[in-house]
């Protein structure tokens, strides 16, 4: 492994990419081997000149969290807050990886005009194929092979610890419990899609799952991916404290109920007496009442779900 090709955070924020493709210094660097990078941990994570991944494989490996797309210098934020803290401390591993760098376009190109006419463009399924292929070990390819052989609906989660993951508004739409099942894989791939979407054929060669986060349609994948990425890697054990999970929305089939901090009076509004009571038993059950009155105002489908 070349010293170049070791991973890293730098500080500061450039929003867009120089002119031999290095993006600022976002923590996001396209380096020589193909990918990019979000932070440092216990894992070296790096890719060789032929863009294939090795994994020095510590006292614990952090889940690892591949990202393709056109635009790399979309995904800053992934670098702050909980987040950010959680790939420093080694816990998550993101890597960002640039569909142009694997285009054997001359001039990079990822799109071209649809079969049959149309609106738009489409983007090509070379450059993707052959980008997912580079971050696959040889026993993850079998794995996905088989999977493809089954069908995408046949599979389940402990079939397999790697998945590939497409953000699309005709998938299955995100929730905590899908959250929470995608935390437990060892290696997720995000394909941000962009234009028109993709190449169908790419489904076709890889047993991809397409994921929803509303009935709505975006530019582009690079927003629905760091929602998805954020709300599986809370579910990943050390990102966030258990609990913070036990108590929040959804996390029982309710809403969460509402929290108050300093000071205890505010423009005439206090605080409940009884979370000051310092009766603990009181305090819950408090909660747990809030909890169930503001679902029932705010959304009763959840009641009629846990029935």
């Amino acid at each position: 492994m070349r010293k170049e090709e070791q991973t890293g955070i730098t500080a500061g924020v450039t929003d867009a990419a120089d002119s031999n493709g290095m993006v600022g210094t976002t923590g996001i660097t396209e380096m020589s081997g193909r990918c990019g990078t979000i932070g440092t941990g216990n894992v070296a994570d790096t890719c060789d000149m032929a863009g294939a991944v090795g994994v020095e494989v510590t006292e614990k490996t952090p889940m690892r969290i591949d990202i393709l797309t056109l635009f790399p210098e979309s995904f800053a934020p992934l670098q702050t807050s909980i987040i950010g803290r959680a790939v420093e401390r080694g816990t998550l591993k993101i890597n960002i990886v640039n569909i142009r760098d694997f285009s054997k376009d001359r001039h990079k190109k990822c799109d071209d005009t649809p079969f049959g006419g149309g609106a738009g463009m489409l983007m090509t399924v070379q450059p993707i194929f052959d980008a997912i292929n580079s971050l696959l070990s040889d026993e993850e390819k079998d794995l996905l092979k088989k999977e493809a052989e089954r069908g995408v609906k046949n599979r389940k989660n402990k079939d397999s610890s790697v998945r590939i993951i497409f953000p699309s508004p005709i998938g299955q739409v995100l929730s905590a419990k899908k959250a929470e099942a995608l935390s437990t894989f060892k290696h997720l791939i995000f394909v941000c899609g962009h234009y028109e979407g993709v190449d169908e054929r790419l489904f076709q060669l890889f047993p991809i799952e397409q994921i929803s986060i509303g009935d709505y349609v975006l530019t582009g994948g690079e927003l629905p991916t760091m929602v998805i990425a954020d709300c599986l890697s809370r579910f990943v054990d050390g990102v966030i404290s258990p609990e913070s999970l036990e108590s929040e929305s959804f996390s029982n089939g309710l809403l969460e109920y509402p929290q108050y901090t300093k000071p205890r009076v505010f423009q005439g509004l206090s605080v409940p007496d009884v979370l000051l009571s310092g009766n603990h038993q009181e305090i819950d059950k408090w909660r747990e009442a809030q909890s169930l009155k503001r679902t029932q105002v705010l959304r009763k489908d959840l009641l009629r779900k846990k029935k």
